[in-house]
């Protein structure tokens, strides 16, 4: 058997302005940072000795795994980071305030914007050329994407670098974003398109899982709960 713990990060500071946010970098706020060692705590208490730990090319989840880490006083773990786990792309909606887009593309479109698992958003002009990404090919930097393809940018890290590890019986550790980690546990639960809707993950929340030796699930709960509201939902 394997375990697999999986947290959203702590709260961001354009979840607290209400913003998209997605591949743009922002900080935790102080928060954030509590909730952090919260679910920290809250992980070490119920006894995970984990074997490795993914995080995104994100600081807000970065920096959450670092806390995370520190207090189960696993620090020196290995760590890896990749932008498959980054959350999903928002396009042109990045930096937006949410009030604002639903009085200039109406409460409709935006919702199916944000909560359908097929629809993409305004797209960039171009993609990204920050430094973080300069390994990953630029034909495959997303200028805006579908909750259905940040699922496909996901599944190759699932498959290549997180399933190898828990079918070794290696419990592993996954601190990311609310999308992202929603495309997860749709893949891990087999959670149909439309039902996926439904599903969320609060900042600074964990999930864990307990796999069998042919990786199907034996068990699953939550850690910890969040206190997010609606708006804060996602980023």
């Amino acid at each position: 058997m394997a375990n697999l713990v999986i947290v959203r990060h702590g709260e961001s500071v354009a979840n607290q302005l209400k913003t998209y946010t997605g591949w743009s970098d922002v900080a935790l706020t102080a928060k954030g940072r509590q909730q952090a060692h919260q679910v920290g705590r809250q992980i070490k208490d119920a006894g995970f000795q984990f074997s490795h730990v993914h995080t995104s090319l994100l600081k807000r989840a970065i920096l959450t795994s670092y806390i995370v880490l520190e207090e189960l006083y696993q620090l020196a773990l290995p760590m890896t980071k990749s932008w498959r786990l980054n959350e999903r792309h928002y396009g042109a909606l990045r930096g937006l305030n949410k009030d604002t887009t639903r009085t200039v593309f109406g409460v409709h479109q935006v919702a199916r914007w944000r909560r359908s698992y097929t629809a993409v958003p305004p797209l960039l002009i171009r993609s990204s050329t920050a430094r973080r990404y300069r390994l990953v090919p630029r034909k495959s930097r997303p200028r805006g994407e579908s909750l259905a393809q940040a699922t496909q940018r996901l599944l190759p890290y699932w498959q290549d670098q997180v399933v190898p590890g828990l079918l070794a019986g290696q419990d592993q550790l996954i601190v990311a974003h609310g999308s992202t980690l929603r495309a997860l546990i749709k893949v891990i639960e087999q959670i149909s398109d439309q039902a996926i809707d439904g599903v969320e993950v609060a900042n600074g929340e964990a999930l864990y899982y307990q796999f069998g030796t042919d990786l199907t699930v034996l068990k699953k709960g939550r850690l910890a709960l969040g206190s997010e509201t609606d708006e804060e939902k996602e980023n």
